[in-house]
């Protein structure tokens, strides 16, 4: 293929397994592509699924019935390219290769993509991605049309990279964000920036590192971290001192932990098993749950999430969900302290779950500390965080999450 195809091409295959397979981005591995080909084509992907519905209004104008699915997303990415700026010429033209090159399914449609791109407005813009219906009905319901819309508005842009910072290590120049956390517009490669090499900082959206700082772990304490993979939970803590145990049941995720604390040079007990079977040795000072969720509230980074899911894991999750808080409540000290944490907008995953523990465990408590840059509208009546990606709208949003404190009796 022609320089320049190459990441298209694979863009559209790329968008191909999500929408025809329902297959995840993060399955993607690249093969034998080179790193530039490999990135490029998981952002034009990524763009594409952020703008997917106004894309295909636009191109129904044109088409008089459906085409194939590859031929469909190679238009949907000529469309995003244009609507970003791009060269019509060289769009058109890209597209018109790919489409020839796909074989016996579309290269007879070539003529009619060339004539369906070039028929195309001069100017193209895209309205953000409406969420869908299966969650932006509840969230309208929860938080009011116009948040949601805002919320579409943040998640329909590319997000800026959050890193959490080391005290007293170098770092790349960037944006302190006012929790603590720098913010970089564009990153470039990450392991050539200052810091990298000496483990001065880790990648964690502003919003995944507040669990922690909520948790406020102290040195020498005895700290478990519950489903602890990726990590940036356990460097947060094992960086305040704290002997972490780390526990995961993915073990090819437990590996990035590793990675990342050698890295960093900081020291966990790694434990990859099972939550609802394992059981400690000794009792915990405070325990951080990171509970598995829907994941809803990190779109904006993850934006083939609302086409491979549709809701129906929600009962199973919340289920989960519980069975852990009451687990990791077991293996707390008297007077210890539970962080639940979830990256999920949907109010069964948060707001529903932490009543529904305070039914369960009367003597609990929710308590809610001082944190440095948390925006007193964020904190609910119950004494939770509520974040949602219209947080920080202005410079770039931040991930959705419900996170609260509760500390067991004495």
């Amino acid at each position: 293929m022609a320089e320049g195809v190459v990441a298209r091409a694979t863009a559209v295959a790329i968008l191909d397994g999500v929408l025809g397979e329902g297959r995840m981005l993060s399955d993607f591995s690249g093969g034998d592509l080179a790193p530039a080909d490999r990135a490029r084509a998981l952002r034009l992907a990524e763009t594409v699924l952020r703008h997917l519905d106004p894309a295909d209004r636009l191109l129904d104008k044109h088409l008089r019935k459906a085409p194939p699915l590859s031929v469909r997303n190679t238009l949907r990415l000529a469309v995003v390219e244009r609507a970003e700026g791009a060269p019509a010429h060289g769009v058109v033209n890209a597209a018109v290769e790919i489409t020839r090159q796909g074989g016996m399914r579309s290269a007879h449609l070539a003529g009619l993509v060339n004539a369906v791109l070039r028929a195309l407005p001069e100017t193209i813009t895209l309205p953000p991605q409406k969420l869908p219906r299966w969650l932006r009905q509840p969230l309208v319901h929860t938080f009011g049309r116009d948040t949601v819309t805002a919320i579409e508005a943040v998640q329909a842009q590319e997000p800026p990279l959050d890193l959490t910072l080391r005290p007293g290590f170098p770092h790349p120049e960037g944006d302190l964000l006012p929790t603590g956390s720098l913010r970089l517009r564009s990153p470039g490669q990450l392991s050539t920036l200052p810091g990298y090499a000496e483990g001065g900082w880790w990648v964690q959206d502003a919003a995944a590192a507040l669990p922690a700082k909520l948790l406020q772990a102290q040195p020498g304490e005895r700290i478990l971290d519950l489903c602890a993979a990726p990590g940036g939970k356990t460097l947060q803590l094992a960086a305040a001192g704290s002997q972490v145990t780390a526990l995961d049941i993915s073990g090819p995720r437990m590996a990035r932990v590793e990675a990342n604390l050698a890295r960093t040079g900081l020291t966990a007990t790694l434990v990859i098993a099972d939550a609802l079977h394992w059981e400690p040795e000794g009792l915990f000072d405070a325990i951080l749950l990171d509970a598995p969720c829907s994941a809803t509230g990190t779109i904006r980074r993850h934006p083939d999430l609302p086409f491979v899911k549709d809701g129906s894991e929600l009962p199973a999750l919340t289920a989960l969900q519980s069975r852990l808080i009451d687990r990791a409540l077991g293996w707390l000290k008297p007077g210890g302290r539970l962080v639940f944490a979830t990256c999920s907008l949907l109010p069964q995953e948060g707001e529903a779950q932490l009543a529904a523990a305070l039914q369960r465990h009367p003597a609990l408590t929710v308590e809610r500390p001082d944190l440095p840059g948390i925006d007193p509208a964020w904190w609910t009546p119950d004494g939770a965080l509520r974040l949602r990606p219209d947080c920080w709208a202005d410079i770039g949003g931040m991930d959705g999450f419900f996170m609260a404190r509760l500390r067991a009796p004495g």
